[in-house]
């Protein structure tokens, strides 16, 4: 760290909590303050533009309609509105707080809170490095579908082209058209043949070569992550008003175009038709408590990387709120721009919306939608804005999850990486790049599949466990909201209280298990995946889990001491702010 000098704190700043040292129980805590130096947001909105746009993704699009109407309709909105208040908003809220008062990445702020539980920062970090190794190619197969829309007509409307096959077959405008089990669209096939060319790939065991289309674009993808990320969040801060904004000028546009087609209130009935009895089911509670987990982000590490560029006093609790009722809203908001074309093409199929969204994941957003666009009036408009949408959407989540590593990893060596912050972000971004190429082959979305099930998954949950866990068990609630009232002048209500040391960790182990008990078979198309990729799978999965426990006996080893002693060294958190945040509370160094 850069230097530092000792400091007495007044007031209750470190007060409460159950004491770990004999200055604890004395009242007068020792704080640590560094030199401030540390970048800050140029203004108030470039950090709410980067949480929302971090927060709200591809998968607020294409997961939650789906999940909506597979889970009871508008019934569902019961289970999710409750997993929301007690389990998503309050993890929220505490990463914010978490970021901003240490203001750290997510690897140095465990010296903080419990430096045992330091391994905790480095699993977010190696989860954050898989994401990005199969993220940022869903963002590329976008980019080749923005590049394949500026023609007159779509090369996906027909099936003249030469990756058809004698199962193509076009439905729209035609009359006297049956459709079978073999049948498949022109969109599907020019995303499974055109796009993929799965075709010529026998599985995981056979994943082919490197397809240059998608390479070139995942290139020009990171090229555009580094640009936005090399000089900090005053970059990427501008760059977010562009790509946390764009989408919802496509969302409403998309809207009013999809509710002017005929036979989109079929689909908005599909949509939001209460079927009360699924909310008997076990797993609709457990699909409401994942999709709200996924779609606030808490645990990435993103959180605590872009709050702790904030000022000391920023009221966070607001902007946990209104980010997350931004979030909620446009996850809501995205079923009906969904929906309102999939009852458009259960109307030109002549079928029930069931049967047309049956497809979730990439599938609905690559093959269902495009599909329905081709056949609109003004079709490459719509082509054009949908995908530069999906492109601004992936972006977004790139810049957050990106700058957790960043700031994670320098914050944990300043006095090495202080001055070397583009040179770092470039090899960052090399490596990432590099860690794409296999989802690049023309196998490559079977590797998106398990990277995505495996890679992420049950481990961010149960990295997240550990965290709320330590901070509110072991960091202690109380400690913690005094922290809070340090930068807000108030104190968290009891209900933040109980969220944190019961509800939230209870939610995310009800999420866990349920997982566990009940595993869902992995397919993708007609490709079932082998036993031996599912064991791959939980390697890939406990790679990044394990740096826990590992992290937790080298901490114990090589700390001097009893074990008694080397218990309380590792559970006792440094308190340490910077020289602006003394000034801000009355605090006085001590020469």
């Amino acid at each position: 760290m850069p230097h530092q000098e000792q400091v007495a704190a007044h007031g209750n700043l470190c007060a409460p909590g159950a004491p770990n040292s004999a200055a604890y129980s004395a009242g007068t805590v020792p704080v640590i303050t560094q030199t401030d130096s540390r970048d800050k947001w140029s203004k108030k909105i470039d950090f709410l533009l980067s949480v929302i746009g971090f927060a709200v993704d591809l998968g607020n699009v294409w997961r939650f309609p789906y999940i909506c109407y597979q889970n009871g309709g508008g019934a569902f909105l019961i289970p999710y509105t409750l997993m929301t208040i007690f389990g998503g908003v309050p993890l929220f809220y505490m990463e914010l707080a978490l970021g901003q008062f240490h203001r750290t990445g997510a690897i140095s702020i465990w010296k903080h809170i419990c430096p045992i539980f330091k391994g905790i920062g480095l699993a977010i970090c190696i989860i954050a490095l898989y994401v990005s190794f199969y993220y940022n190619t869903i963002i590329a197969w976008a980019l080749f579908y923005l590049y394949s829309s500026f023609s007159s007509t779509l090369p996906w409307t027909s099936c003249d082209n030469t990756w058809n096959t004698d199962n193509c077959t076009n439905y729209f405008g035609k009359d006297n058209v049956t459709w079978t089990n073999y049948s498949r669209s022109p969109a599907e096939e020019f995303y499974t043949r055109n796009v993929l060319e799965l075709h010529e790939s026998s599985g995981l065991e056979n994943v082919g070569v490197v397809r240059w289309q998608l390479m070139l674009c995942l290139f020009l993808i990171f090229t555009i992550v580094y640009f936005s990320l090399w000089k900090g969040v005053k970059t990427s801060g501008k760059v977010v008003w562009v790509t946390a904004t764009l989408p919802y000028v496509v969302l409403f546009i998309l809207l009013i175009r999809g509710a002017t087609l005929p036979g989109a209130w079929r689909g908005v009935v599909f949509y939001l038709q209460p079927k009360w009895e699924k909310l008997q089911d076990t797993s609709v509670w457990v699909d409401a408590a994942a999709q709200i987990f996924f779609s606030l982000g808490p645990g990435f590490g993103v959180l605590l990387a872009l709050s702790s560029y904030n000022p000391f006093t920023n009221n966070c609790y607001r902007d946990a709120i209104v980010t997350s009722l931004v979030n909620c809203l446009t996850s809501f908001m995205s079923g009906f721009v969904i929906f309102t074309v999939l009852g458009y093409m259960a109307e030109q199929r002549h079928v029930s919306v069931e049967d047309v969204a049956k497809n979730k994941g990439p599938s609905l957003l690559f093959i269902t939608y495009p599909e329905a666009i081709a056949n609109m009036m003004g079709s490459t408009f719509f082509a054009i804005i949908f995908f530069v949408m999906m492109i601004t959407l992936g972006l977004d989540s790139t810049f957050g999850g990106l700058e957790a590593i960043i700031t994670a990893v320098m914050d944990e060596y300043p006095d090495f990486l202080s001055h070397r912050r583009e040179m770092f972000v470039l090899g960052l971004v090399v490596v990432c790049f590099l860690g794409s190429l296999s989802t690049l082959t023309k196998g490559g979305a079977y590797v998106v599949k398990l990277l995505e099930e495996f890679g992420v998954g049950s481990s961010i949950i149960a990295v997240v466990f550990l965290e709320a866990t330590a901070v509110s068990w072991f960091y202690g609630i109380n400690r913690f909201s005094s922290d809070i009232k340090a930068m807000l002048g108030y104190t968290p209500g009891i209900f933040w209280k109980v969220c944190w040391v019961a509800i939230s960790p209870a939610f995310l182990a009800y999420i866990i298990i349920s997982s566990l008990l009940n595993p869902t078979p992995l397919t993708l198309f007609d490709y079932e995946f082998p036993h031996w990729s599912i064991t791959v799978g939980y390697i890939v999965g406990a790679s990044s889990f394990m740096w826990i426990p590992v992290y937790m006996v080298y901490k114990l080893v090589w700390t001097p001491g009893t074990l008694k002693q080397r218990l309380a060294v590792c559970l006792r958190p440094e308190r340490t702010l910077p020289d602006s945040h003394t000034d801000s509370l009355g605090l006085t160094p001590i020469p």
